[in-house]
């Protein structure tokens, strides 16, 4: 589907080079959404994740390969990252936002986690060097740069896609290589992506009001169901800050304006701008898809147009390019 209303997207909402989107960031820095997004994401809605539990970490996992006497500087910054206590433990979380269909997002999410994970071992090794008096190291254990006792930390990494049109890039790094023999296949260490996309966010079971919001209201608004919308929210107040955040996932002008402003008390009358808008250029979101669609099961052009309230002029545009 494609949504004529917004400007040509300009790469990921985070690009390899680019910084995290402020707006986003800030919404997910918060420790009970953060929670909730991981929880309905994958744990089926139970909390495992507890937000009290929560502590910020270090977003940067940069670091350098030294191969055969190759040295490779590899620059990454994560979205967000938290640290979640378990008892005198605890486990990292990476959120990673994505605005567009990345095909090489499994090995991406791969080597995000494996740079943490070898930020983590350059920590140990510099810690059994100061505490070598107490201990010194055995030949293997100053070789490896770990003592044998040591364990790594679980890194969990979860990527929201954003986007409007369905997910059909990899969802684990087997989906990336070629068609391999049984008896390789049988060896292959496999990577498995945690995907949440927003257009097929239904089945999450979301406790936070506003994480519930921000991701029905995104959906809906793409999937063009405001009355979907008017009936589910006339009477609730949506924060400026949730709209603003469903004005940049839905890359919608009318709603950021509003959400900036802080005067939303009603969401409904917040979306009337940018439903007439959609109405007045025939190009809500999934409407052309829907067009053709009924068109190929014989539905007539005149009732197309009155069902879904567009002119006939766009009705007969968009069956012709549909061939």
């Amino acid at each position: 589907m494609q949504r004529n209303l917004k400007k040509e997207r300009r790469g990921n909402i985070r690009g390899s080079h680019a910084k995290t989107d402020i707006i986003l960031k800030n919404f997910w820095e918060q420790n009970d959404r953060f929670a909730d997004v991981f929880n309905a994401a994958l744990f089926g809605g139970k909390p495992v994740i507890v937000p009290e539990r929560l502590e910020t970490a270090d977003t940067d996992v940069s670091g350098v390969i030294r191969l055969k006497g190759e040295v490779q500087s590899l620059a990454r910054i994560r979205d967000v990252v938290k640290k979640s206590v378990m008892g005198v433990d605890f486990m990292l979380l990476g959120l990673e936002s994505q605005g567009n269909v990345h095909y090489a997002m499994p090995l991406r999410s791969m080597l995000y986690d494996g740079l943490s994970y070898l930020k983590e071992c350059r920590g140990l090794s510099r810690r059994m060097k100061r505490e070598k008096n107490s201990r010194s190291p055995s030949s293997d254990e100053f070789l490896s740069g770990m003592r044998k006792e040591d364990r790594l930390h679980p890194v969990i990494t979860l990527v929201i896609y954003y986007g409007e049109k369905n997910w059909d890039g990899p969802l684990s790094l087997r989906d990336m290589v070629m068609e391999m023999p049984k008896e390789v296949e049988e060896l292959f260490v496999d990577y498995r992506l945690h995907l949440l996309q927003v257009g097929e966010s239904e089945r999450c079971r979301f406790q936070n009001e506003e994480v519930k919001a921000v991701f029905e209201l995104s959906r809906e608004i793409f999937r063009g169901n405001f009355r979907t919308i008017e009936e589910k929210y006339k009477e609730k107040y949506i924060s400026p800050e949730v709209l603003t955040v469903v004005g940049k996932i839905t890359e919608s002008e009318e709603l950021m304006a509003q959400g900036k402003k802080g005067e939303v008390h009603n969401v409904c009358t917040a979306l009337e701008n940018l439903e007439m808008r959609c109405r007045e250029e025939g190009y809500s979101s999934g409407v052309q898809e829907n067009v053709q669609k009924l068109y190929r099961k014989g539905f007539p052009k005149e009732n197309i147009s009155e069902l879904l309230e567009i002119p006939m002029e766009k009705v007969e545009e968009y069956c012709r390019e549909d061939g």
